[in-house]
């Protein structure tokens, strides 16, 4: 029975050589690749081609449906539902709305940011190919691995290892589904 491969993981020893292979893999065109590091490496977004977040826009239109729905409720009760004029008072006081307001965009922008964060990660994910490879434990303490998938259009099992091995990697691991 023939295994069926997620893709390719090369393992290295510092954060410096994991950079610098994801600069010389992204330069060689592939484009669905990930990598894996104890702690976070600030120059590897950059180096991998990783696009920014969509997620600062989202959480902007959260709060301001938050705002709106707050500043909507208050002006269809206090005005059009439930007109109430209590000491000769405005109907539409809009002092007294900026805190229910301001409230509900927060509550909003929050919820969006949660959610959203879940949904671009594709959390939760309890289960990764890349889990099968017995020395990935190694990525929480000490070791950077590169990974290349095998649904990146370029892949080509044979040329992508040979690629991975001119990055004198410590070990190239076939990653399976």
């Amino acid at each position: 029975m023939e295994k069926q491969l997620y893709g390719l993981m090369a393992e290295f020893d510092t954060a410096t050589e994991l950079v610098d292979a994801a600069r010389s893999t992204r330069d060689a065109g592939y484009k669905r690749t990930d990598a894996f590091s104890p702690f976070p490496i600030h120059e590897i977004d950059e180096a991998l081609g990783i696009k920014r977040s969509i997620l600062p826009v989202l959480v902007f239109f959260g709060g301001i449906t938050g705002l709106l729905s707050g500043v909507s409720l208050q002006v269809f009760v206090h005005y059009i539902d439930y007109p109430l004029n209590i000491g000769g008072r405005p109907y539409l006081s809009w002092l007294s709305f900026v805190p229910p307001s301001f409230e509900l965009t927060i509550l909003l922008a929050g919820f969006t940011a949660v959610f959203g964060m879940l949904f671009l990660n594709g959390l939760p994910r309890p289960y990764h190919p890349v889990f099968n490879v017995p020395r990935f434990s190694l990525a929480t303490r000490e070791k950077f691995f590169l990974l290349i998938e095998a649904a990146d259009e370029k892949y080509n099992y044979d040329e992508t290892k040979a690629f991975l091995d001119s990055l004198k990697p410590q070990e190239v691991f076939d990653v399976e589904e």
